[in-house]
């Protein structure tokens, strides 16, 4: 039984490490928090370094008014030219909306500081031309550039689809992120804090990004002095399916860091649900039981990504086999 028992953990082992979503390179690197650092602000720049953010968006778009975007812009490439900056794959930029005279300047300087970055945010993607356009304008190198797909208007959301699965090497789309202030000021909408208003377009976002096997990235807590709340609309979020969310203030970031994790319970269940499995495949059993509840495939894949989760993020995963029967 102990030979048994060690070649299930082997064979348990070897399965958690599997189940990776396509153009995601590893659960380790895991992304939940995003947070937004204005480049008009040397302080804020500096700050951001020793924020322990998953990913840092410097933003040269709606936290710079339109006098300081120059300034912005060469605040932003000194930094990133200089001795101390984050990691590379931890980095994104915001850039100017296409249609405003800052875009190309924006494009044409941060191609001087490519190494230093992985991502770029395009603000006001309303259609896949969108896309098309800016993937001609970006200049080539040698790593795949990510890009993030805002979503700001009721025409983004008729071409959702389009919009997730345009991809041109070596560039492609590899997140959908969701603004709401700018969609609800589009479509006429009024924000409440029960976010009832906006269920149907974040559904909506999540099962584009999913039928694409990309990242899905919630809206700002614009209430980010309220704890509480960001924690609510955090937990009301991963329930949804979206796999991260943006943030405005460095306090916002350990909350949502927490909130896109399994629960312990959730983390039980799982290991529960593997072990039984490898056990019924080693008696050659066909059907899995656990706690009075079949288990069928859905349920053993979304308890590996439970798993693959809780093991990047360091999270205690408890050891099942003690005692353990088959159900």
């Amino acid at each position: 039984m102990a030979i048994l028992r060690h070649n299930l953990f082997q064979t348990q082992a070897r399965l958690l490490s599997q189940a990776v979503p396509r153009r995601r390179a590893s659960f380790s690197a895991l992304r939940r928090s995003y947070l937004y650092v204005p480049c008009s602000s040397q302080r804020m720049l500096e700050k951001s370094l020793s924020v322990d953010s998953d990913v840092i968006i410097y933003d040269l778009e709606d936290s710079v008014a339109p006098k300081d975007k120059a300034f912005a812009l060469d605040n932003l490439v000194k930094f990133l030219q200089g001795g101390r900056t984050p990691e590379p794959g931890r980095v994104s930029i915001r850039v100017n909306d296409q249609t405003t005279p800052f875009f190309q300047e924006d494009l044409h300087r941060l191609a001087e500081c490519r190494d230093r970055y992985s991502g770029l945010v395009l603000p006001k993607v309303h259609t896949a031309e969108y896309l098309e356009n800016v993937s001609t304008m970006v200049p080539p190198h040698s790593s795949p550039l990510q890009i993030v797909a805002s979503i700001e208007s009721a025409q983004a959301i008729m071409n959702i689809g389009s919009i997730a699965g345009w991809g041109k090497r070596p560039s492609e789309v590899e997140q959908l992120q969701f603004a709401a202030e700018d969609y609800c000021a589009d479509t006429s909408i009024i924000r409440t804090r029960s976010r009832h208003e906006l269920l149907f377009t974040r559904s909506q976002i999540v099962n584009a990004a999913k039928a694409f096997k990309l990242e899905a990235i919630d809206m700002v807590c614009i209430h980010y002095k309220d704890l509480e709340y960001l924690e609510e609309e955090c937990q009301n979020g991963r329930a949804l399916g979206f796999t991260g969310k943006q943030a405005i203030h460095p306090s916002q970031v350990s909350t949502i860091q927490s909130a896109f994790v399994p629960t312990s319970a959730e983390i039980l269940r799982a290991a529960k649900i593997l072990y039984q499995m490898e056990l019924a495949q080693a008696n050659r059993r066909g059907a899995i039981g656990l706690e009075g509840e079949m288990i069928d495939a859905p349920m053993i894949k979304q308890a590996e990504n439970i798993i693959g989760i809780a093991k990047a993020t360091g999270l205690d995963i408890p050891d099942v086999s003690v005692g353990a029967a088959v159900a």
